[in-house]
């Protein structure tokens, strides 16, 4: 899930960018310490949106740099518990599939890829028994987040597309076109069943 979080810190700003105004230093500092930055209870920082208040700097005897009490914004991603996400398939092994989903990468293990018995193929793709579908490097998938791990530094994000309305972008339309066809039908005997006893009741 993404969010917009006010975060208030005291920023170390580095003597390297002291001639520049205190503002935009405090922006390069924060844009330099948030990159690639995770944290489990802030979550994965995409971007610093902007810097809101800069109080007086500080200097500490013995170290060469300002602190500033700072108030700035953050636009950060935090995984949750069965959170739907959209993501590309990096990466095909034989015991599953890894999707990026932009800020982070997430893991399906190869039962959780389709609901039906899946293989390995030489072609590097995982293929369906039954269904024949397959899932290769790029295509464009629907999944729910079904574990979270957070032993060391990012978290380890266990993945299924097994449950309805999810998988492959093409796999959810061939689905719902498939639904709707058996909807149609179902309507259509039924409409007949009806029109058949309207018939047996008039007789009567």
């Amino acid at each position: 899930m993404f969010y917009l979080t006010e975060v208030r810190d005291y920023i170390r700003v580095d003597p390297k960018l002291f001639g520049l105004p205190t503002i935009e230093a405090i922006d390069q500092q924060l844009q330099e310490t948030y990159s690639d930055y995770y944290d489990k209870e802030l979550g994965k920082v995409v971007v610093v949106v902007e810097v809101l208040e800069v109080g007086e700097g500080v200097i500490i005897p013995g170290d060469g740099a300002a602190y500033y009490n700072s108030r700035f914004k953050l636009l950060v991603w935090k995984p949750e518990m069965q959170e739907l996400v959209y993501g590309i398939i990096s990466e095909i092994t034989d015991f599953g599939a890894f999707i990026d989903m932009g800020v982070m990468k997430g893991m399906i293990h190869i039962s959780q890829t389709m609901d039906d018995y899946v293989s390995f193929s030489k072609a590097n793709s995982l293929m369906g028994k039954s269904s024949k579908r397959s899932l290769k490097q790029g295509d464009l998938c629907l999944a729910r987040i079904v574990a979270l791990s957070h032993k060391s530094g990012e978290p380890k994000i266990g993945l299924t597309m097994r449950q309805p309305g999810l998988g492959k972008l093409e796999w959810i339309k061939e689905d719902k076109i498939k639904k709707e066809k058996e909807n149609k039908k179902a309507a259509k005997v039924a409409d007949k069943e009806a029109k058949t006893m309207k018939g047996k009741v008039k007789k009567k």
